[in-house]
């Protein structure tokens, strides 16, 4: 990764070793505070083996349910409306317990509360075979997905954390093996499933175990606190808040009594996140892209199904669509590292993701591998969001704050899209008018998109 990737990154990373920080990186000035200490080796690969069999885990139950959702809406009664919900469960959880993820990680660390989501995961995944409703089916999977959701959210600043000189890189890495297990569970589903004697339950409930299998390498770093910005003493804010003209608020100090100013909040903690345009219009971009990802991967099965296509056939084009973000997903982070904007990122994926739904418009069954490896790189839009979200913050504090409002807002967004989909569709016979509302949606995404990719940081903007 070049030098200026991470100086882009954290300005204060890329100082020589006893060399004074930039005079315009935030925290410089003889009142800043020192920089993270790098957590030992030993830590750091540790934690890539976490980062890697966790993105293994984020899609599986998604995209799994997606093979199989006839056989599930069959089994348990569901109608399209109430299968376009069930799509958009994942959406829902996200942005509701995604808003609890900073919270949680403020009071009991980051790795703990990955720790206790992949938990959620192995537990939803064990449950939800086991329903015999829509009900409860519906809430064993909320379960799976809340740890799916806080996992989403904490993962860059996990990588800031305990990578802040190889941002671009890891983000590739953990992306890469999400992509992966995204392709793997669409690809290997209904084969399984098949081979276990074709009970769907026992096809979606087998990627428990690869859920528990995640939780190891987690133990070891619930109470790790390396990487972490060390706490200034109080007199030290309070002077570098002086230095830097920050108002001292309160009664003035008595005369020959000492002066103790007002703590200053550190960067990326003072104003309302959502003033922040950057903020919004990330929150817009990821929330639409989203919607399209979650329709493609929720719907597109079901599409070539109707089509006339096999089931074992429309897994594969779904695994196929999501095999494509496994080596994209490594190289765009990277890319979109080195770029001062990722504009030009953002309207080739959309122009991707034009041709992949007008295929499934026009004639899905004529050249599925056609539309689904379109649609599959289009699905890149979720790696390089995510890298523009360490990308727009200067500090670990502001990703935190960044990635909450951007993938909560966002997954709002996204809810009422799979949902409408499966209305439009059970209403109409068929799968126009739900393309043509995806094409129609790629307009403001690529707005969105074209404006999150500016050179701009949301603690310029509060």
């Amino acid at each position: 990764m070049r030098d200026d990737e991470s100086l882009a990154l954290n300005p204060a990373a890329t100082a020589p070793s006893g060399a004074a920080a930039p005079a315009d990186a935030p925290g410089a000035g003889p009142g800043a505070a020192p920089g993270p200490p790098l957590p030992a080796r030993w830590i750091r690969r540790l934690v890539v083996v976490a980062l890697i069999l966790a993105a293994l885990n984020l899609r599986p139950a998604i995209t799994s349910l997606g093979a199989l959702l006839k056989e599930v809406r069959d089994g348990l009664g569901m109608s399209g409306t109430m299968a376009g919900l069930l799509t958009s469960v994942p959406a829902a959880c996200f942005a509701l317990f995604g808003f609890a993820a900073p919270r949680l990680a403020r009071r009991y660390g980051p790795g703990a509360v990955v720790c206790a989501g992949m938990a959620a995961i192995t537990a939803g995944l064990l449950l939800r075979p086991l329903a015999g409703g829509t009900p409860v089916f519906l809430a064993t999977s909320a379960l799976a997905l809340a740890g799916i959701a806080v996992s989403n959210v904490l993962m860059p600043v996990i990588v800031k954390r305990y990578f802040p000189d190889r941002v671009g890189t890891v983000t590739g890495v953990y992306s890469m093996a999400l992509s992966l297990g995204t392709s793997v569970a669409a690809a290997v589903t209904v084969p399984l499933t098949d081979a276990m004697g074709g009970s769907w339950r026992l096809g979606l409930g087998m990627w428990a175990v690869l859920a528990a299998l995640a939780i190891l390498p987690w133990l070891p770093l619930v109470r790790d606190r390396s990487g972490q910005q060390p706490p200034r003493p109080r007199a030290v804010r309070g002077a570098a808040a002086t230095e830097a003209g920050a108002p001292v608020t309160g009664p003035a100090p008595a005369a020959g009594s000492a002066s103790t100013p007002a703590p200053a909040p550190a960067p990326g903690e003072h104003g309302r996140i959502g003033r922040s345009r950057t903020a919004r219009v990330l929150a817009g971009y990821f929330g639409l892209q989203g919607t399209a990802a979650y329709v493609t991967m929720g719907w597109m099965p079901q599409i070539f199904r109707d089509a006339g296509l096999s089931a074992d056939k429309a897994g594969l084009l779904l695994a196929v669509t999501m095999a494509l973000g496994v080596p994209l997903s490594f190289v765009l982070p990277l890319l979109a590292a080195r770029m001062r904007s990722q504009a030009p990122i953002v309207v080739v994926l959309a122009a991707f993701q034009i041709a992949g739904f007008a295929g499934l418009w026009a004639a899905p069954a004529a050249a599925p591998w056609v539309w689904a490896a379109l649609l599959g790189v289009a699905n890149c839009a979720f790696p390089l969001v995510l890298t523009m979200i360490g990308m727009r913050a200067r500090s670990g504090p502001g990703v935190v704050r960044l990635s909450a409002f951007a993938q909560s807002s966002g997954y709002l967004l996204a809810i009422p899209g799979p949902i409408l989909v499966g209305t439009l569709n059970q209403a109409t016979g068929g799968w126009g008018l739900p393309m043509a509302l995806m094409l129609v949606l790629v307009v403001p995404q690529v707005l969105c998109g074209v404006l999150a990719g500016r050179n701009r940081h949301v603690e310029d903007e509060l």
